[in-house]
């Protein structure tokens, strides 16, 4: 299946892509609990080779409460892109409404050592429109 992106930012040269979609299999409205599972495709497109260290996301709930989420990585992993790679990932959000929004930025090592942050572009959570 191929995925669209339906999200993208750009700083630096380095394009971060986000699709994202509702999984009803995972979730259990009844319960107030909603699942997401969204797919991450990190660009190099600058002149050197960059190492994702971190990441740092803000997950805002339907009620507008938000949550801080930081670590090391993404799904235990910190990629070294070099010019014109990429790297894929697929990761999921639990939510207790039935709809929210995320955003962020990564942090990247370029070759010299020095940080880049690379900002995550804001993506909603939604569930689909249901025909009642």
């Amino acid at each position: 299946m191929k995925e669209l992106f339906q999200h993208a930012a750009t700083t630096d040269g380095i394009t971060v892509r986000v699709a994202v979609n509702f999984l009803p299999e995972q979730s259990q409205p009844e319960a107030g609990k909603w699942f997401w599972v969204y797919h991450i495709r990190l660009e190099n497109g600058s002149d050197g080779p960059v190492r994702l260290m971190t990441r740092h996301w803000r997950i805002t709930d339907g009620r507008g409460m938000v949550n801080h989420v930081d670590g090391e990585g993404v799904v235990g992993e910190q990629p070294l892109l070099q010019p014109g790679q990429s790297h894929d990932y697929v990761s999921g959000c639990p939510l207790t409404t039935a709809h929210g929004s995320m955003e962020g930025f990564y942090t990247f090592h370029l070759a010299d050592g020095k940080p880049l942050e690379v900002r995550i572009p804001y993506f909603p959570l939604a569930t689909p429109a249901t025909a009642d």
